[in-house]
């Protein structure tokens, strides 16, 4: 039964990997979605109106520019470590979120504990008590 589950389990991985990357492209637009949509905007509110989208530092040109749009617009050279800020939370988020469905799923995949019968005991144990038996019945 194993064998067969084996000789499955090689053509199922294929298709699987398949699901999987189409399920992940999918889920990480959500995810994105999610952190810049709903997660940064309040976090930036509560340290003062700091849109994280904006953190930037210009390697080369105008310096004086507020925003990343500008920096764009003008062709700066800039290190835009709050879009990495984002990209870092948007990891956690699905590596948190695959942890726990590989934990369900290694739930309800796992193997269930075989029992073990207690050995028998030796064939003299077995003649001793037959022995003991018929005695006791003999009264």
């Amino acid at each position: 039964m194993f064998e067969e589950f084996k000789k499955f389990a090689v053509r199922g991985n294929v298709m699987d990997l398949a699901v999987g990357v189409i399920i992940g492209a999918s889920f990480t637009g959500i995810v994105t979605s999610l952190v810049n949509d709903i997660i940064m905007p309040p976090i930036g509110l509560a340290l003062g109106g700091v849109d994280f989208s904006n953190f930037f530092v210009v390697l080369k040109g105008d310096r004086a520019v507020d925003t990343l749009a500008a920096a764009k617009a003008a062709k700066d050279v800039t290190i835009n470590y709050g879009l990495f800020v984002n990209a870092i939370i948007n990891f956690l988020i699905v590596a948190f979120v695959l942890f726990l469905l590989i934990r369900q799923l290694n739930k309800l995949v796992a193997p269930k504990p075989v029992e073990i019968a207690p050995p028998l005991p030796p064939e003299d144990v077995l003649l001793l008590r037959e022995i003991r038996d018929s005695l006791k019945a003999r009264g």
